[in-house]
């Protein structure tokens, strides 16, 4: 067992991924706080979050250059409710004081690495592709082509393809639209001093291309259990391809510490068992993994007992169990438990999505952050005990 982070990582690690069993337990963003405090002062520069990617540009202005107010930021620069959270007002208010006074290039950039989507809807991709072709200084009306936008956006164009729009003849103009879009802007050289505003048009670019994939992936008539497992392989996809873009702008200023759920990180098949629904697909982490090699950690997450969300003491030969007897409030141990550890069944995902550790997940992690009890750690971590 270990404090340092960096007893866990190898030396060429560029992307470090932390991840958590669950959004429902604070405790884990206050961790990861503490996490990247630690790693900024070995050379991290920058963090992604499971939000949105096009949105987190706002919370990117704020930390780095002051622009907006913080509640603001909160409120529009997350999606999926994230901004909501006391551990993210806590590292946004963090990351805007630490960098106050640095010079740019050694501030902590702020990004997203998620979709624009939320669980069971998908916005149009209009504004999106808008923002490139203004960028771009084309006469191209969009909106006829996109039409309207709550077509979109309303629940029925994810759950029900009779109702999608992405298999659409304006869906196959719009994708040919945005490919041609992204061919002229990366035949376009960023002038001096615009590569700000050129990686903006990109982001939201490929944002739009996102959607348009999305929502044509929405289209496919399956059953719902193949349908429910496409759509996670496509964000899953989507996310992956993010990554790797942050880290191709990241990579002159140093690594970046990785948060989301394991499932999106971990290096192994992802899966998910909720009634009605066997889910098993390719996670972010998975495709990121393969493409970086040791340039990729995977830290899972780990929970021992949580009260507010019914998470009770674990049975002592689970894989928690025996993190649970070494740890009082969280720590970080390696990956390698005994082979006769086994899941622990007292809980489901279904309980605030809520996923233990099992054999897969472990597989090829790095290492585990285990978190005893979730009332025992609140904003202001410092050290792991």
């Amino acid at each position: 067992m270990s404090q340092d982070i960096r007893d866990f990582i190898a030396t060429s690690c560029d992307l470090l991924a932390l991840g958590e069993p669950t959004h429902a337990v604070p405790a884990f963003g206050h961790v990861r706080n503490a996490l990247l405090a630690q790693l900024a002062e070995h050379g991290f520069r920058s963090i992604a979050l499971e939000t949105d990617r096009v949105a987190a540009l706002a919370v990117d202005d704020y930390v780095r250059e002051g622009i907006g107010d913080l509640d603001t930021v909160l409120t529009e620069g997350f999606s999926h409710g994230w901004g909501a959270m006391e551990a993210n007002r806590e590292l946004v208010t963090w990351m805007r004081e630490h960098n106050r006074n640095r010079p740019p290039q050694d501030r902590l950039a702020f990004h997203g690495f998620d979709a624009p989507t939320e669980n069971f809807s998908a916005p149009s991709p209009r504004p999106y592709l808008e923002h490139a072709r203004d960028y771009l200084g084309l006469d191209l009306d969009l909106a006829v082509g996109a039409g309207d936008d709550e077509r979109w956006s309303r629940t029925e164009a994810i759950m029900d393809p009779a109702r999608s729009p992405g298999a659409s003849a304006e869906a196959r103009r719009l994708r040919a639209i945005a490919g041609d879009l992204l061919a002229a802007l990366d035949a376009r050289e960023p002038a001096a001093g615009s590569r700000a505003a050129w990686l903006r048009a990109r982001t939201h670019l490929t944002a739009g291309l996102a959607l348009l994939r999305y929502h044509k992936q929405a289209a496919v008539p399956l059953d719902q259990n193949e349908r429910v497992t496409r759509l996670s392989a496509t964000r899953d996809a989507i996310m992956a391809q993010n990554l790797l873009d942050l880290r191709a702008i990241e990579a002159g200023r140093g690594p970046t510490l990785v948060h989301a759920h394991n499932s999106h990180l971990q290096k192994s098949t992802s899966s998910m068992s909720v009634p009605g629904l066997e889910l098993r697909w390719i996670g972010a982490g998975a495709l990121v993994a393969h493409l970086l090699g040791d340039r990729y950690a995977f830290v899972a997450g780990s929970l021992g007992r949580s009260e507010p969300i019914g998470v009770t003491e674990p049975d002592q030969d689970t894989f928690e169990g025996h993190l649970q007897a070494r740890f009082t409030t969280w720590g970080l141990a390696p990956a390698d438990l005994p082979g006769s550890a086994r899941t622990r069944t007292d809980t489901g995902p279904q309980r605030n999505g809520y996923f233990p550790l099992d054999a897969a997940m472990l597989d090829g992690a790095d290492a585990v952050m285990h978190l005893a009890d979730s009332t025992l750690v609140r904003g202001g971590v410092s050290h792991p005990a």
